[in-house]
């Protein structure tokens, strides 16, 4: 059965797995920094706007715009105005599951040492 999957795989399109590739990369780009992922996992318990998310992320507001922002254009996040805020969301499930696992597996290592 993995030979049959190795044989499928190795006969898909280059230009196919190139773009799988391109992707991941992306993904990776995107959780490569600790204040993303910090907000990330703040946006796991629910929407919040950038106020709720200073108060549990220390940082400054203009920095916490700039990671916002990475994470909207990469389509982590997602967001909507009510009045003069902005509420922020998670709307990709697959970085959330990417992010956990890392960090579940990290902290389970370092408990080890």
């Amino acid at each position: 059965m993995a030979s049959r999957r190795a044989t499928a795989a190795s006969t898909a399109p280059v230009a196919e797995t190139d773009e799988v590739f391109e992707t991941a990369a992306e993904i990776f780009r995107v959780m490569s920094s600790p204040m993303r992922l910090k907000i990330i996992s703040s946006l796991c318990n629910g929407e919040k706007n950038v106020t709720q998310l200073l108060d549990e992320i220390a940082t400054t507001q203009p920095n916490m715009s700039q990671h916002l922002n990475t994470l909207y254009q990469a389509g982590v996040i997602g967001r909507r105005r009510e009045g003069v805020q902005v509420f922020y969301r998670i709307v990709n499930d697959r970085v959330v599951t990417l992010c956990r696992a890392v960090c579940t597996q990290v902290a389970i290592e370092a408990d080890l040492a």
